[in-house]
């Protein structure tokens, strides 16, 4: 009998952690957006929308990261105010190199006939006398060797 007893508790037990443990209703969730599905997957840098600057643009940020750094800024400081990236600094550096070189570059005509001819002989006279030096070379080396006692 104390057996039947102890299952009539467990039994009572078992009904109130059903009654505690009744489902409560949900909070409403807000839709989720649509998918996209039409759509090709892209890229982080694509997705981005690009700015093209213009030469002048480019130029004026260059002056103006010059004249920061000019001004005793450091150069991380100087691109930073500018709105690019160090990237994008450098490109543009490398990029407007050649412009500046090509207003200075030497505009000499190519030699014509009469000079290439001149050069030419100039280029033999000097491979001449090269080998006319050369050889002085190797006789006084192998002559101090001798008064050395190195042969």
């Amino acid at each position: 009998m104390a057996d039947e007893s102890n299952a009539g508790a467990a039994a009572a037990a078992v009904a109130t952690d059903a009654e505690v443990k009744a489902p409560t209703t949900r909070k409403p969730r807000s839709p989720r957006p649509p998918k996209a599905a039409a759509e090709p997957a892209q890229s982080k840098t694509a997705g981005a929308k690009r700015r093209g600057y213009t030469e002048q643009e480019k130029s004026e940020r260059l002056r103006l990261i010059e004249t920061h750094v000019s001004e005793g800024g450091t150069l991380k400081d100087a691109i930073k105010s500018a709105g690019i990236s160090e990237q994008t600094y450098y490109h543009w550096k490398d990029a407007a190199k050649p412009v500046a070189q090509k207003g200075t570059k030497n505009t000499k005509p190519l030699p014509a006939g009469d000079d290439l001819a001149d050069l030419v002989q100039l280029e033999e006279e000097n491979q001449r006398l090269r080998k006319l030096l050369a050889e002085k070379l190797r006789a006084e080396n192998a002559e101090l060797r001798k008064r050395l006692g190195l042969d």
